[in-house]
């Protein structure tokens, strides 16, 4: 089965990026209504919960990318019976996964209160709260959560985006009843678990409508299996790596500085983490796409597209983290009260931490895409535990900035370096120094573009909402213009264009400015 490469990515990024849209205004309103209504405590716990149960999922060890990345092939080759063989294994793996998460989560139960300072002064049942919680992820390995596998690779991520902003509006009304009316923490967190539930039996439908001839049935030669589980075990040091890089942070904050410290960080990385979802919309509406080039064509030719895809990811990555460094302070001084700001070089490192997390994203796209989980397997164990190690040496000297720079310096100097030589030695088959130097001199750009736009909006620095609306303006014309003005004669710029015209369906060429590159 052919698939269209650059539609499905179009598609999904757009199916993608109003999703996001959805799932940033709907859980802000939530939040906003949590922080005002129960206090800033509730939201350092929700952030709390969220990562023990990020390291609860390591169980997952990987299994849903080595399913998805073992049915590019198949599904080009249009090998039904393998798929529906590849669908029952997925099956039988994700009911032994929420079975293991399960259990292992009721035993660690005795110790969840002593990751939470002992300042807290929320009055609930913690091992409550802690249990629905622990339902709600169970629930997402049990209810169907193998059949997005084949929405996935079959590059259409825009059917689970529909399939998602219908579910989840009728769980953010009743949710917000309920804190409005009630403000019993209880029945929202009720409310999310079935919230789940529903999603994962609405996305089963959808699938089955889509692909009806595909059936969790059939078995797998033994090969086949060992191949599959040799991936997975791969995959285990990856996801135990980057489940303790994305929950050490929030763990260690909270057993060390507090839940509220904890929440007033969490709103930062709320809007951090919300940026660089729309980011990550680009890697994984491409990432079947990417799949399916990499297995018919040539490392010269992925190689060409990598520098594409670097050059508008690192271009817009740029504008991003300028838009954080300069707006992050007064949106939260309006949004959540000038008592919950923190200090501007928390802003600042989130900002850093925003360009080096989405550059990193970028190399595993093709890591993905390529499953050289085997030569890469030691790789994510390291970084995390190196991040964890200095984590928690200098959160007791640095605080809360101690935290963020060990995220960041792990990422830069122990994952990124070692991330770029598996690449280019296993999939592009070529010396990288080129493609690092691209990578410094679209680094040395976004810091010129960030200087000049910080000090520029610094005339603005009331916490007005009509300064932060210029300095809004400012971002969106002055660090692009200096993007421009320094990277536009390079040839992956108009290769960039020709991309976007391509997903536009030819109505670039039409413009005149653009002209000139058709």
């Amino acid at each position: 089965m052919k698939i269209e490469r650059t539609k499905n990515a179009s598609r999904n990024i757009v199916f993608g990026i109003l999703l996001k849209l959805y799932q940033i205004i709907c859980p802000f309103i939530i939040r906003t209504a949590m922080i005002y209504i129960l206090g800033m405590e509730y939201v350092g716990l929700n952030s709390l919960f969220a990562s023990i149960l990020q390291v609860l999922n390591m169980t997952e060890l990987g299994v849903g990318i080595a399913m998805v990345f073992s049915m590019y092939k198949p599904i080009a080759e249009d090998d039904t019976e393998k798929i529906c063989a590849l669908m029952q294994l997925y099956k039988v793996y994700y009911r032994i996964i929420g079975i293991i998460i399960a259990v292992i989560g009721l035993a660690i139960t005795p110790f969840v209160p002593r990751l939470i300072n002992q300042e807290s002064t929320i009055p609930l049942n913690i091992y409550y709260l802690y249990w629905l919680n622990l339902g709600y992820t169970v629930i997402s390995y049990w209810l169907f959560a193998y059949k997005n596998s084949i929405l996935q690779a079959h590059q259409r991520t825009d059917l689970i985006s529909k399939v998602t902003i219908v579910t989840n509006t009728i769980i953010y009304v009743i949710q917000l009843c309920i804190l409005l009316f009630t403000k019993n923490y209880y029945f929202y967190l009720i409310c999310m678990l079935f919230g789940q539930g529903l999603n994962n039996v609405v996305t089963a439908v959808v699938a089955d409508k889509m692909y009806p001839k595909y059936k969790a049935k059939g078995k797998l030669k033994k090969e086949e299996i060992k191949e599959i589980n040799q991936r997975v075990k791969d995959l285990f040091t990856a996801r135990v790596g980057g489940v303790i890089q994305n929950s050490a942070d929030s763990i260690v904050i909270s057993a060390f500085l507090g839940l509220e410290i904890l929440g007033q960080y969490n709103n930062y990385f709320y809007i951090q983490n919300s940026v660089f979802g729309f980011l990550i919309i680009i890697f994984n509406s491409c990432l079947a796409g990417v799949g399916n080039s990499v297995v018919t064509e040539t490392p010269e030719k992925n190689y060409r597209d990598l520098k594409k895809i670097a050059f508008f990811v690192e271009w817009l990555t740029g504008f991003c983290s300028c838009c954080l460094l300069c707006l992050y302070q007064p949106f939260i001084a309006l949004w959540a009260k000038e008592k919950n700001l923190l200090s501007n070089g928390i802003a600042i490192c989130l900002a850093v931490y925003l360009y080096i997390i989405t550059t990193n994203q970028l190399l595993c796209l093709y890591k993905d895409a390529s499953g050289i989980w085997h030569k890469d397997r030691f790789r994510p164990f390291i970084t995390a535990v190196v991040n964890l190690a200095m984590n928690l040496l200098s959160v007791k000297y640095l605080g809360l900035y101690g935290v963020v720079l060990s995220t960041v310096l792990s990422m830069l100097f122990v994952g990124m370096p070692w991330l770029i030589h598996n690449l280019f030695s296993s999939v592009f088959k070529r010396n990288s120094k080129d493609f690092i130097k691209d990578l410094i001199i679209y680094l040395g750009v976004t810091f010129v573009a960030c200087s000049i736009t910080y000090y520029v909006c610094s005339f603005f620095g009331d916490y007005s909402f009509l300064h932060l609306l210029i300095r809004l303006i400012i971002c969106i014309i002055l660090p692009n213009c200096i993007y421009w003005i320094i990277l536009h004669r390079k040839k992956e710029y108009s290769d960039v264009i020709h991309l976007l015209n391509k997903i536009a369906g030819g109505k670039l060429e039409a413009l005149p400015g653009f002209k000139k590159y058709f």
